[in-house]
């Protein structure tokens, strides 16, 4: 007798019971791991024209950021001769190394003297150096523009930013933002020499390029670049 109460007691203090559940099926394994693999080629095919997007418009000045390697400041120059601007604009940050040395302290002015030494008039190109940040740099350079713009006396209603590869599209959002709502702007991407853009994941300079614009891109869109 006490051993069937024993028995009734440890029956109700169980800690598991049985019940039923829904769980996916081998084919539902398959048509979700199959989901997964196209949606990771898609992105893996499509982010990099995302990223480098190219999306310029008709425009009074074409500003040129002025960490472009020097091909990239070539390329920008022959997008100048063909787009009718008034006015070739480069933007940029101190030169981070050399700079007791250079001759030319920041990346404004030494594209635009880049430009000079390839021929361009010197008449029409205008350096807008930034001050140093030790963050938010392309939107010091955005503001240097904004700022300039302002006192420059020229009345400009667009432009197009050159910039470069898979960091066009941060570019693209931080200016558009701070030259908001008074000046338009269209974006121009150069194309990268270091690695092919269609099979970037094959290197490890397209892979870490583009993955780290991935995350910078993120943090862009949650900015307020107006503030």
């Amino acid at each position: 007798m006490n051993f069937a109460r024993m028995r009734k007691l440890k029956i109700k203090i169980s800690l598991i019971r049985r019940q039923e559940m829904w769980a996916i099926t081998w084919e539902g394994w398959v048509i979700a791991i199959a989901g997964l693999i196209i949606t990771m080629l898609l992105i893996i095919t499509n982010i990099h024209p995302f990223l480098a997007v190219n999306a310029p418009i008709k425009a009074d000045l074409l500003v040129v950021e002025g960490w472009l390697p020097d091909y990239a400041v070539e390329s920008a120059i022959a997008e100048f001769k063909k787009g009718g601007y008034r006015q070739l604009v480069t933007t940029g940050l101190p030169v981070g190394k050399g700079y007791y040395l250079a001759e030319y302290k920041n990346y404004a002015e030494l594209t635009a003297a880049t430009c000079i030494a390839l021929g361009f008039d010197k008449d029409k190109v205008v350096a807008v150096p930034a001050a140093s940040v030790v963050k938010h740099r392309t939107a010091a350079s955005a503001i240097a523009l904004r700022d300039w713009l302002a006192t420059s006396g020229l009345k400009v209603d667009s432009i197009n930013l050159y910039s470069f590869g898979t960091h066009a599209r941060r570019s693209w959002i931080v200016f558009k933002e701070v030259l908001h709502p008074d000046i338009k702007v269209g974006i121009i991407a150069a194309e990268s020499q270091d690695y092919n853009a269609q099979e970037w994941w094959k290197s490890s300079e397209g892979f870490r390029t583009v993955t780290g614009e991935i995350i910078a891109y993120i943090y862009a869109r949650f900015v307020d670049w107006q503030a």
